[in-house]
């Protein structure tokens, strides 16, 4: 497959970074975890579960751009919840991206974020996530997904789509 640049993007435990575990795996690109590229600050605040603003994410948002530029020539697969269509720009600006969005109900994902061991992110932000999530919109180069389908279906799914774009 011809690669590409490919952002799974969508709230904290929507499954950003288990299907995009997946996709680098079943594409053969590099994956980047966006959770590890958030500076110690921006990670503590979530920890705290203090909402992250604008400013807090801007050095985020330019260290996945980065990652993502680095990539450009063999495809990537990175995990970023992007949830504003600012964001969304600063991470494709000057490349060819394919955003890929997860979504569920937000009780499923409330859910899931109550069982997941170990991570920095409480479910008691996934409101803050919800009120600023702006749904990408089809001139955005998206591809929207239902995330309780499997991370296997998902990627059978964006794979389809990009070889039929091909």
């Amino acid at each position: 497959m011809t690669p590409h640049l490919l952002v799974v993007m969508g709230v904290s435990g929507s499954g950003k970074s288990t299907v995009a575990m997946r996709l680098a795996e079943t594409c053969g690109w590099p994956f980047q975890e966006g959770d590890s590229l958030h500076p110690p600050e921006n990670v503590e605040k979530m920890h705290n579960g203090i909402p992250l603003d604008d400013a807090d994410r801007a050095p985020w948002l330019r260290r996945c751009h980065q990652w993502l530029a680095d990539h450009a020539g063999s495809g990537g697969v990175l995990s970023c919840s992007a949830l504003k269509r600012v964001y969304r720009e600063t991470l494709r600006e000057g490349l060819d991206v394919t955003f890929v969005y997860l979504h569920a109900d937000p009780g499923l994902i409330h859910e899931r974020m109550e069982h997941r061991p170990g991570h920095f992110m409480p479910a008691t932000l996934l409101s803050s996530q919800l009120a600023t999530l702006e749904v990408p919109g089809p001139d955005e180069n998206v591809i929207s997904l239902d995330s309780t389908l499997t991370p296997d279906e998902i990627s059978a799914a964006v794979e389809r789509r990009l070889e039929a774009e091909a």
